[in-house]
């Protein structure tokens, strides 16, 4: 189809106006307020493209946000490159070129340098001795000394590529009797079992599909082309199979999740194809997602979401993800029904939207403080001085909180510090804030007036954190969770089934759980399936953290049953 060139229109202030009266008429209220806001966002847009100080850096910041969000990179100083700062300890923070030529001015950058021979611990570990020499040896250089090993070996690393699933051909030679026909074929090497597909073979493609967002044809293109088939449709086959063991660990960490201290949970939507479209909408009606009012049939809920839920338990984290037609605080009331009875409510993060609320189920709510810090940097560029006021106190909160994390505080001693500290600075923000309205100094429909009403609103859930021990300052943990489930979105686009989705939650949770736990997720997967009637049977002794401990104990087990074995 040949593209052509848009009509060019001349649109004034009037005309736009005569089309939003026409459309408020003929339009529900949620169509009209979506027109409003584009034609809004078109006059604005044009307003700034008419004006000869607009860059194009601010358009594309506007457009599609900044890069960062860091105080020092909203506020910074365009006149001069300076980042500025009302507390002391930030002030001259960026130094000039000039300055940052000299020697030690500033301290090197994080994450550059090689990795040193502990890093790669994941790595096969082999010792070589001496070739002709022992310890206790005479020293063949002054033949008068005596050799001892010494604490610290040699180390040599060798890195080697190889396809993410390999493979081993085993020509298993034949022989036929020339009289009776009998054929003898060799037995197999010892240690190689007869089932085409190992459990590490599993584990690397569902740690690669639902880890890191490889879908299953990239995969299968990934080991054509270095010799090794592996069709998508038998991938989907082998992880569907691993899937049948692996599921009593992801029930489990619903189990322990829901015992939490602080339970963080937000959305994002997802595609299933099974529940889109004209069946999917039967669907949902038939599930209670729509319903008959007054006469009218409704449409039914049309979303689909990946619900990230990260629970805090004894000082460990648990990331769930759940992949459907509920919104996070029905799939939080689905984990909470677990609970025991005899523990208080938990602490909820979530930001302020009532989907992330459990039905019937009481938690004590905390809001996310970057959501309200974030409206404050989208428009500061049009109100700079009331932004930075509000930038720089938040700022300071966030310091302290890094202190706490720095000095190891517990959960009061965190909560007395913020309190001591952060809360003198969060009082006088409040002031300020309610002063704005008092005052007229700040429109209360305006961008600024709609992000201190925000504040205002839901304050005392986003200053939990000075009044509840535990409560965290923001919801950003679960943030990170969800980028999992974005990842897959973005490259392997949905999921064809209902349970094509529980599959891939089911992988994400233990995999990113292990992340978390700074367990290895490949080593993970490949235990649970080589044990997965003990797992069955036992499903809190395979975690991600305390699965290795229970592989020590049953190799102590099996070398006890066979003490002569080996």
């Amino acid at each position: 189809m040949k593209r052509t060139e848009p009509k060019v229109i001349d649109l004034n202030t009037k005309k736009l106006e005569s089309v939003l009266d026409r459309a408020e008429s003929a339009l529900d209220e949620e169509d009209y307020e979506t027109i409003k806001a584009v034609i809004e966002s078109y006059a604005y847009i044009a307003e700034l493209v008419g004006d000869k100080n607009t860059t194009i850096h601010r358009l594309r910041k506007l457009l599609f946000g900044a890069r960062t969000e860091k105080t020092e990179t909203v506020l910074r100083d365009k006149a001069n490159g300076a980042t500025a700062s009302s507390s002391g300890d930030d002030a001259g923070s960026e130094s000039s070129e000039e300055d940052g030529s000299k020697e030690g001015s500033r301290p090197p950058p994080k994450g550059h340098g090689r990795n040193g021979a502990d890093a790669y611990h994941g790595g096969e570990q082999i010792k070589v001795p001496h070739e002709c020499l022992r310890p206790g040896d005479p020293c063949p250089e002054c033949v008068e000394g005596t050799l001892y090993e010494q604490a610290k070996p040699g180390v040599l690393v060798r890195l080697v590529g190889q396809a993410p699933v390999g493979a081993k051909v085993y020509w298993l030679q034949r022989l036929r009797c020339g009289l009776c026909d009998a054929v003898f074929t060799a037995r197999p090497p010892e240690g190689v079992g007869t089932e085409k597909y190992d459990a590490t073979v599993s584990s690397m493609i569902g740690l690669l599909k639902y880890g890191t967002g490889c879908p299953f044809n990239r995969q299968e293109g990934l080991q054509g082309s270095l010799g090794i088939p592996l069709p998508a449709s038998t991938q989907w086959e082998i992880v569907d199979d691993a899937f049948q063991l692996i599921e009593p660990a992801y029930a489990e960490l619903i189990r322990q999740a829901a015992q939490g201290e602080v339970l963080y949970n937000d959305d994002t939507t997802v595609r299933i194809l099974e529940r889109m479209g004209k069946r999917g909408q039967q669907a949902a009606l038939a599930e209670g997602f729509g319903q008959d009012t007054a006469g009218k049939k409704e449409s039914g809920r049309r979303g689909l979401f990946t619900s990230g839920i990260v629970s805090t338990h004894e000082g460990r984290q648990i990331a769930l993800f759940f992949s459907g037609r509920k919104h996070a605080g029905e799939n939080l009331s689905k984990v909470l029904a677990q609970r025991a009875q005899t523990l208080d409510p938990p602490i909820q993060m979530c930001d302020a939207l009532s989907r992330n609320l459990p039905a019937e189920l009481e938690t004590i709510l905390a809001n996310c403080l970057a959501h309200g810090r974030r409206q404050f940097v989208e428009v500061a560029d049009r109100f700079p001085e009331p932004c930075r006021y509000v930038l720089e106190s938040l700022k300071v909160v966030y310091r302290n909180d890094a202190i706490a994390r720095e000095r190891t505080l517990s959960p009061e001693a965190r909560r007395q510090f913020h309190q001591a500290e952060s809360g003198p600075v969060m009082e006088e923000l409040r002031i300020w804030l309610t002063r704005q309205f008092e005052e007229h100094l700040v429109e209360p429909n305006s961008a600024l007036g709609g992000a201190i009403s925000y504040l205002l609103r839901h304050w005392e859930k986003l200053t939990l954190f000075l009044r509840k021990a535990g409560a965290p300052l923001d919801n950003n943990i679960c943030e990170r969770a969800l980028k999992k489930a974005i990842l897959h979105r973005k490259n392997a686009l949905f999921y064809k089934t209902e349970k094509g989705a529980l599959v891939g939650d089911t992988f994400m949770s233990l995999i990113y759980t292990c992340q978390l736990c700074e367990a290895n997720p490949f080593d993970y997967l490949t235990e649970l399936q080589r044990h997965a009637s003990a797992l069955a049977a036992t499903p809190q002794d395979w975690m991600p953290w305390n699965y290795r401990e229970t592989l020590k104990q049953h190799n102590r087990k099996g070398i006890e049953a066979c003490p002569n074995a080996g």
